[in-house]
């Protein structure tokens, strides 16, 4: 992003050697769109390439990646390959070395750099995500039975989210899935992508984030490591990690078992005396014991999840969003494939959940409230077109009048 700002603001076509990496760390306000937010990397290396002279671009995390090193010496190494600067290349190596500083590795570092410079502008390799393979009885179970009845349109999202939901929670939830999934697969016909977008969909909206969930996904050892590896920490090195958080009290109620819940929740002395200690975010260091501990101990409420108020109302939206889909399946499969895919309306938690669940309501209300001659495939991709534009939800709610 920083190299497309550049190119607009003080690249030119004329003079400019533009030098950039080509990886992506998304913007927040790229994050908090509620639809695909992202800025196009094609576009942006295309205007940088005419806003400069000569644009050398590549994927410097990749770089930094295979030398061990740091972006910096492989900026260095770009720069010198550059040829931009009156100095040779020994010129930098030696100051790299009289700084006596990771020697070794800013000089691996700088030979990428150096080395990526001498050829095309490239854009980071797509990631290959494996289907994957069941490793437990239960998981080769349900595998099993997925391949039963599943057309292979459908087969690999359906792994990808029955291991997802055996993550989440356990081989029961995963069946659950399955059932859910079977009675829209009896419904679908060829090419089945009524099928294999109901196997994504689900799988998403049925791992609902909670408190439950970010707990354990923040505490997790393979988070850990990857953390450590993104900042390059050494054997021995101590690590802290700060996090901002703001769970309100809704987001607690809703992680409790129903009784205790709906006391929290409601307008009671409990309520009261504790809604003041969550109308704040505050920064947590969740690499301290006792912050990790408090998290661990969350993560654990998955055993009790079920008896939650948050998953009774989750698995009721569910399984009407399924049944809507599965009564338009029978007359309309084009629509009921819009129908499904308005999931990705609701994502993430707290207010961001509230917003998204707000319009997706706002559209089934809207979409089933038209006589059934009106209720088209074009309506519902226009109305979550219209929910993805902004963040306010004006232009749905325009859209909505005018319907």
């Amino acid at each position: 992003m920083n190299v497309g700002r550049t190119s607009l603001g003080i690249s030119t076509a004329d003079r400019t050697t533009l030098i950039g990496s080509t990886h992506r760390i998304y913007a927040i306000s790229e994050k908090q769109m509620m639809g695909d937010g992202r800025g196009n990397s094609e576009r942006i290396i295309e205007a940088a390439g005419q806003r400069s002279k000569r644009f050398i671009g590549f994927d410097m995390e990749a770089a930094t990646d295979r030398s061990g090193s740091v972006i910096s010496a492989v900026m260095l190494g770009a720069l010198a390959g550059s040829g931009a600067l009156p100095f040779p290349r020994e010129t930098y190596e030696q100051a790299i070395k009289e700084s006596e500083i990771a020697v070794s590795t800013n000089l691996a570092g700088f030979e990428e750099g150096f080395a990526s410079a001498q050829g095309a502008v490239t854009l980071p390799a797509q990631e290959h995500v494996p289907v994957p393979t069941p490793t437990t009885a239960k998981g080769r179970e349900l595998d099993e039975r997925a391949r039963g009845f599943l057309p292979d349109a459908a087969l690999s999202n359906a792994r990808h989210g029955l291991r997802r939901l055996m993550d989440y929670q356990d081989a029961e939830y995963a069946g659950l899935y399955l059932d859910r999934l079977q009675r829209i697969a009896a419904l679908d016909r060829a090419p089945y992508l009524l099928t294999s977008e109901t196997a994504r969909h689900l799988a998403l909206w049925m791992s609902y984030e909670d408190t439950i969930r970010v707990a354990d996904l923040k505490t997790r050892a393979s988070r850990i490591a990857r953390v450590r590896s993104e900042v390059m920490a050494q054997d021995g090195q101590i690590l802290e990690v700060t996090e901002f958080m703001h769970p309100r009290l809704r987001e607690i109620g809703e992680t409790l078992p129903a009784p205790i819940g709906r006391l929290l929740l409601g307008d009671g002395v409990a309520a009261k005396m504790l809604a003041p200690f969550f109308r704040k975010g505050r920064h947590v260091r969740t690499s301290s014991l006792f912050w990790f501990l408090i998290l661990r101990l969350i993560a654990k409420l998955r055993a009790i999840r079920r008896s939650t108020i948050r998953y009774a109302e989750e698995q009721e939206r569910i399984d009407r969003w399924i049944a809507l889909a599965a009564d338009l399946a029978k007359t309309d499969n084009a629509a009921a494939v819009e129908w499904i895919r308005c999931q990705q309306l609701i994502k993430g938690y707290g207010e961001t959940f509230e917003r998204g669940l707000s319009n997706f309501i706002s559209i089934r209300d809207g979409f089933f409230g038209l006589r059934e001659r009106d209720r088209t495939a074009s309506w519902l991709a226009e109305a979550r077109a219209k929910a993805l534009e902004d963040q306010e939800g004006t232009a749905l709610e325009s859209f909505l009048k005018v319907a």
